[in-house]
């Protein structure tokens, strides 16, 4: 019903900066549903990174990328952004698209479809 479809990673060096996007398509997807950034790390858990809610543009980040990373949504376009400035070593990731249709927040289990991901990857 929804797909989400994630672009943009790659490999860069600490200090760079990266968008990623992700294009939401399918019958089932509204641009009144929230959507989120979650990453996940080699040997860890999925972690989430930033949301961003369609009433007001509420967003809502972590704590360990707030002040470098800016999430936006072009609803007329029905895609999600991830601008990522002064990039870690510890940014690297699989990070990975969700959306919501009623919720809005941090709670990755709240979220009902997800991206196959796009792979960021941060040399020093």
């Amino acid at each position: 019903q929804v797909q989400l479809l994630e672009s943009g990673g790659g490999l860069v060096q600490a200090g760079d900066s990266l968008r990623l996007s992700c294009a939401a398509s399918g019958r089932g997807y509204s641009s009144r549903y929230t959507m989120g950034w979650f990453r996940q790390a080699p040997g860890k858990e999925r972690e989430f990174v930033a949301a961003v809610t369609w009433l007001h543009s509420t967003t809502y980040y972590a704590d360990s990328v707030k002040g470098r990373f800016t999430i936006s949504r072009d609803n007329a376009k029905s895609t999600l952004y991830l601008k990522m400035n002064s990039l870690k070593t510890e940014d690297t990731a699989v990070y990975y698209c969700a959306t919501s249709p009623n919720y809005s927040g941090r709670s990755e289990g709240e979220y009902q479809y997800w991206g196959q991901g796009t792979q960021v990857t941060v040399s020093s």
